[in-house]
């Protein structure tokens, strides 16, 4: 292998190679995935000089560590964490330049849930369908990271950019979802409708990427029938039995059989992508465009 490579010295609880995704493909029961924050990642990208559509790697609350083969240049974003190279503090949110054989450590989330790391070159790991993506739901796309893996590196590019620190939102201490109602609003009860955009809820410890799933208010449903299995989209606000929405991230199954209450608008998934466990979630309707 090409001294172009970073071996992953602490995987973490949950790091994986993410970019764009693979869109179009729903078709054929592929999700489109991708970096949950995508404006996370593609800032990290553009602070190393990377196109917009190079893969990074997606971390959850624990962080990673890294050891390059050879000088790299990284940029850390998403959620705020401690970061260090060879053991003495590094920039957060900025270029930041890694010796060869150092440990890049990104630590722990201070806030929010997901890091990004992007490296000048991007990561080229085997594409699939388009994407280097890993799927969890459909297991398309590299596996998630352990200790020990080896990702090779695309040729950095000159120059990257140069800047002290890039602003960036801070994870929601507050997460407010705008959705637009329906398709099947008229599968539950008006007190559930009312209860859906009036009351608070909280992000579960049980959510992922494929969706973040809520405690708090059981909605009621006015039918109690079947319902076919038909399309989802990201964003969905799906409501199981048990009666608590659950908001498909980027890993969704792109079918599913119980009635979406609303769909939540795309630029919002991002804060969702931070929210962590705990959270309050508010919906608010918003009409059709």
């Amino acid at each position: 292998m090409s001294d172009r490579a970073m071996s992953v010295v602490r995987a973490g609880a949950l790091t994986t190679v993410q970019d764009r995704g693979r869109p179009g493909h729903a078709h054929l029961g592929v999700p489109r995935s991708g970096a949950l924050d995508a404006p996370a990642a593609a800032l990290v990208n553009r602070l190393v000089g990377n196109p917009p559509d190079a893969a990074v790697l997606e971390t959850t609350l624990t962080g990673c560590a890294l050891a390059p083969r050879c000088d790299v240049t990284v940029a850390v974003g998403g959620a705020p964490c401690r970061v260090t190279v060879g053991g003495r503090p590094a920039a957060w949110g900025a270029p930041v330049r890694v010796p060869a054989g150092a440990v890049l450590d990104v630590g722990p989330a201070i806030r929010g849930v997901r890091g990004y790391v992007a490296v000048a070159g991007g990561i080229v790991v085997e594409a699939v369908l388009g994407s280097r993506s890993t799927d969890l739901l459909s297991g398309l796309g590299p596996t998630p990271l352990t200790d020990g893996t080896v990702l090779p590196l695309g040729r950095e590019r000159t120059p990257h950019a140069r800047v002290d620190v890039a602003p960036q939102p801070a994870p929601p201490a507050e997460l407010v979802l705008r959705v637009t109602l329906g398709p099947r609003d008229d599968w539950f009860t008006p007190d559930a409708l009312h209860a859906f955009t009036a009351r608070t809820f909280h992000v579960s410890s049980a959510s992922n990427r494929i969706g973040l799933r809520t405690e708090g208010p059981v909605l009621e449903r006015a039918l109690d029938g079947e319902l076919a299995s038909e399309g989802m989209v990201l964003g969905a606000v799906q409501v199981p039995p048990a009666g608590r929405p659950v908001v498909f991230l980027a890993d969704h199954p792109t079918t599913g059989g119980y009635p979406v209450i609303g769909v939540v608008r795309t630029a919002d998934l991002a804060a969702a992508a931070q929210a962590a466990p705990g959270t309050p979630v508010r919906f608010v309707a918003v009409r059709r465009r």
